[in-house]
Formats: C-alpha cells, sequence, structure tokens
C-alpha cells in the first residue's frame, strides 16, 4: 500500500508557540486524519528547526547552553501537539544525529559534484532573518520592517550553484500546475524567478556562528540554517521509501525564496525527487493586521483552548479560513461559531435527542416504525450533502465541507420542530406513537452521521456524540456515510451531556 507522506513547515526554536503555529498543525492533522479516514496509510511529520544565530543569542542571553534552550523549546511544542490532538507520526529535530548525518551528506554530495564553491561575500546581513540581503530589496530607500537590523558585512564562505539552476526551475513549475497549491500562488512564485536568482550562501564562519551543523569539507564553518532546516523533511524518512512527500504545508511567508526557489533546486541538484506538491496557507490577522509580538497582537492558542475546549478550538481554525487565504481572529468571532454552529445547532441537538429518549423511549434508540414527507426530506437532505464532503477533504476545502455538515445539522433540528415528539408524545394515537419513535430514531441517525462527519476536525467531541448514542468510535468512513437507521436502532443513549458549556462573561 502506498503511503500519503504529509510535513509542516518544522516550527524555529526562538519564542513560545503562537496562533499560525496552532492552525498549521492543526490543517496537516485535519488531511492526515480525513486520508486515513479514506482508508488511507499516512506519515505525518512535523519537528523543531534548532539550529541558527537567534537561538544563539538567545540562549547566550538565558546564560545556558543552546542544547538545553531549545530542549526546553522542544518541549513547549510537543505539549503544544498533544493538547491539540495532533496525530504526528514523527517529530525530528534538526540537533538530532539522523538529521545531522543527511545534512552533512547532502553537503558534501554538492560539494563533490561542483555545485559549492569558496568566495568571500561582500555586503549587508539581516540578523533577524539570519540571510545576506541585497541593495534592490530596499523599498524607498529603506529596509523591509522583516529584516529588522541590517548591517554591512564582508567575510569569506560558500556557496551552492543556485543561479546555474533557474532556468530548470522555471521549467518544472510550468510543467507541473499542481505544484503549488493554491495555484495563484504558482504566479508568485514565477515573478520572483524574472530576475536573474544569486548563488547562495550556505555557510556561516564558526567565529561568528558556532551553533550549526559543521561543513563536511570544512569544519571552520556551519551551513546556512535553511539548508540545514529544508533536509528535515528529507532526512527523517530518508531510509524508509516514504520520499518524495506528497504535500509540504508551509505559510505563505516561507513559500518564496525557501521552499519553491531554494529547496526545489537542492533536491534536483542532488539528484532527488522533489515533493509532489507545497500547500501554502496564509495568515491569521487581527483586524486585518499581521498578528506578531512587535505589535503586541498575538494570541495564545493554548489559552483559548483551555477555556472553550480543544475540539471547539480545532472548529473553528478550520471553518473559519479557507486554506491559501487569511483571515480575520477576534475572540468575537470566535465566540460567534461556538455559540451559533455548536452550542446551539449540535449542542442543543444532542441533548434535546438525550432528554426525549430518556422521557420517550426508556433510553433506547427505538426501530423506525413509519416514514412520511419529514423523514423523506432529511433523508434527501443527508443525500445532498454527503457526496459533497470527501471531495471537499481531498480539495482542502474543509470550510465547505463543515459548512454542508452544519446544513444538515440545522435540517436535523428542523426536523425535529417539524415532528414535535413532545406532542406526539401526548397522542393516543398508535400511528402518533410510530412517528414519534420514528423522529427519535431519525435524530439519532443524523447525529451518527454527523459526528462521523466531524471527526477528522472534532475527534474527541465525535467520539463522545457516538457513545452518548451507543455507537463504536469511527476508524474509516467507508459504510460509516451511509443513512442507515437500524445501525442505533437498540442502542443505549446517555442520560445527559453538555458539550459546549455556555462561556462564562468576560468581565
Amino acid at each position: 500500500m502506498s503511503t500519503f507522506y504529509i510535513t509542516t513547515a518544522i516550527d524555529y526554536a526562538n519564542g513560545s508557540p503562537h496562533l499560525g503555529h496552532a492552525y498549521e498543525k492543526v490543517l496537516a492533522d485535519v488531511i492526515a486524519r480525513s486520508r486515513r479516514l479514506c482508508g488511507t496509510q499516512v506519515h505525518f511529520l512535523t519537528g523543531l528547526d534548532e539550529h541558527g544565530q537567534k537561538v544563539q543569542m538567545s540562549a547566550q542571553k538565558l546564560g545556558i547552553e543552546p542544547q538545553q534552550f531549545v530542549d526546553g523549546i522542544a518541549a513547549e511544542f510537543q505539549q503544544m501537539c498533544k493538547t491539540l490532538e495532533i496525530t504526528n507520526d514523527d517529530y525530528i529535530r534538526t540537533t538530532q544525529p539522523r538529521h545531522v548525518k543527511v545534512v552533512r551528506e547532502l553537503l558534501q554530495t554538492l560539494f563533490d559534484k561542483g555545485d559549492i564553491y569558496r568566495a568571500d561575500y561582500n555586503g549587508y546581513y539581516s540578523t533577524r532573518q539570519e540571510q545576506f540581503v541585497l541593495e534592490k530589496e530596499k523599498v524607498n530607500g529603506q529596509w523591509p520592517e522583516i529584516y529588522g537590523e541590517v548591517t554591512p558585512i564582508t567575510e569569506p564562505g560558500y556557496f551552492f550553484k543556485l543561479s546555474q539552476y533557474q532556468n530548470w526551475l522555471i521549467s518544472h513549475i510550468k510543467a507541473n500546475p499542481d505544484f503549488i497549491f493554491p495555484r495563484f500562488r504558482q504566479k508568485q512564485v514565477l515573478e520572483f524567478l524574472k530576475e536573474p536568482l544569486n548563488d547562495l550562501s550556505i555557510s556561516r564562519p564558526r567565529e561568528r556562528l558556532s551553533w550549526g551543523i559543521a561543513l563536511p569539507f570544512d569544519e571552520n564553518f556551519v551551513t546556512y540554517v535553511w539548508f540545514d532546516a529544508l533536509t528535515n523533511y528529507y532526512s527523517a524518512v530518508k531510509d524508509s521509501g516514504l520520499w518524495p512527500a506528497d504535500f509540504h504545508i508551509i505559510g505563505k511567508d516561507i513559500l518564496v525564496p525557501p521552499h519553491a526557489i531554494y529547496w526545489p533546486i537542492m533536491l534536483h541538484a542532488a539528484g532527488l525527487p522533489l515533493p509532489k506538491a507545497l500547500l501554502v496557507h496564509g495568515f491569521w490577522t487581527m483586524s486585518g493586521d499581521k498578528m506578531s509580538k512587535s505589535a503586541g497582537n498575538t494570541i495564545k492558542p493554548l489559552d483559548i483552548a483551555q477555556q472553550y475546549g480543544v475540539d471547539a478550538f480545532r472548529y473553528f481554525l478550520i471553518r473559519e479560513m479557507n486554506v491559501g487565504q487569511d483571515s480575520d481572529f477576534s475572540l468575537e468571532l470566535f465566540l460567534a461559531r461556538y455559540n451559533s454552529e455548536l452550542a446551539n445547532d449540535l449542542g442543543n441537538l444532542v441533548s434535546r435527542l438525550l432528554n426525549m429518549g430518556g422521557r420517550y423511549a426508556g433510553g433506547i434508540v427505538p426501530a423506525v416504525a413509519i416514514e412520511e414527507a419529514p423523514e423523506q426530506a432529511l433523508k434527501s437532505l443527508w443525500d445532498i450533502v454527503v457526496p459533497e464532503l470527501i471531495p471537499a477533504c481531498e480539495k482542502f476545502q474543509f470550510h465547505l465541507g463543515l459548512e454542508k455538515i452544519n446544513t444538515f445539522i440545522r435540517g436535523i433540528n428542523r426536523y425535529a420542530e417539524t415532528r414535535a415528539p413532545w406532542k406526539l408524545a401526548k397522542s393516543e394515537d398508535p400511528e402518533d406513537r410510530a412517528r414519534l419513535d420514528t423522529s427519535l430514531a431519525f435524530m439519532a441517525e443524523g447525529l451518527r452521521l454527523a459526528a462521523t462527519a466531524l471527526v477528522h476536525v472534532m475527534p474527541s467531541i465525535s467520539a463522545q456524540i457516538l457513545q452518548l448514542l451507543g455507537q463504536p468510535p469511527v476508524t474509516q468512513w467507508a459504510g460509516e456515510l451511509e443513512w442507515t437507521p437500524k445501525r442505533v436502532k437498540g442502542g443505549t443513549l446517555a442520560e445527559k451531556a453538555i458539550l459546549f458549556p455556555r462561556p462564562q462573561t468576560e468581565k
């Protein structure tokens, strides 16, 4: 069986997790879970980028060794993954021997081939970005804010012949329109490639930067952090037969040049297959502005998950953002989704069914006894929704898939209002008793299907709903998304449950 190999960008070990880190992990996890539910074997990699000047400086400020510093950061990021129920199969750290070994092998291969040469560099250096920058990158005579402090620098080093592969890369991108998703990002890359590429400085002298992987052909230098970091996707699976990756999931800020220019050229020059595609997501903004520490508008994702529930947090991230576009975050937007779609629509539906099932059917899901227009309407609604769910996952249109599921959940609520089991329970007419049993059975089956359809996004809540209905957990979608009321017949309903407690009003 072929394996679907998916990666996130590895996080940089110079600060605590923020909303962007959390979103990328949740997005990758939702993709991984949806593929597993479709019967695909998945290998999901994430990890931590631990070398570089900023890490070295942060450790020095604290008076500790860089390794001790990154160990603490790694624990924090791994805890985030655990808290957010991320199902990664591997967690790579760039200080691990397995990674260091492959980076040095790759460098040696390119050096032996003549694609790495020694030369002096005269120009400018951005400490914040840990890269050399060019005069032409100024905007109105000023260095862009993203570069932070830029200083003149002259030093010897080693360069990778990036420029000689420029035409090859342009041809590859044009010949493979699905290499970059969404496709409009391809234009951004080709626009960048209209200007001649400079060869890439891939070394830093040890006297300036000791915290890095030593060049195998000159121990007086360590390799450039991007040359080290990008290799993680390959080093983690080098001997497993999993390469190439199906998708690298990255933010739009590291598309150009690292992932769309450096990485494919590095691989091609080394004679290695390229990843099949890059999935490029947008930024979370606050009132239209990008979140950043300097702007003071960052969100602590685990605080929100702890206060409102991990599944509700995961749901909001996937529901709110159209993959590839930017999306705004605010507590008001989060609570609007939480209250309307989760608490009111889904949560109340679960509570009503458990309440009525206990009162009118002894806590046991009855059999369908009659089918009339309301039942046919609800089944027809599911028949419209279900064909679009898996295609939405395959196209990364998860927000649209959730919208369809919400439409169905609201349909179940409308069905309950139409049938009004609380009124049918008062009738002595045998046909009304049949309608009462049927209404409870249809609500239970609808909830089973909704929970099954949501399991990749809200794994714990979905499992809880199924358990409340007396149903087993879902491991695959095959056969589980078909309307089959006899599946829930005889299931023991729980007495009560509050899935989405009303949040306390902020003082």
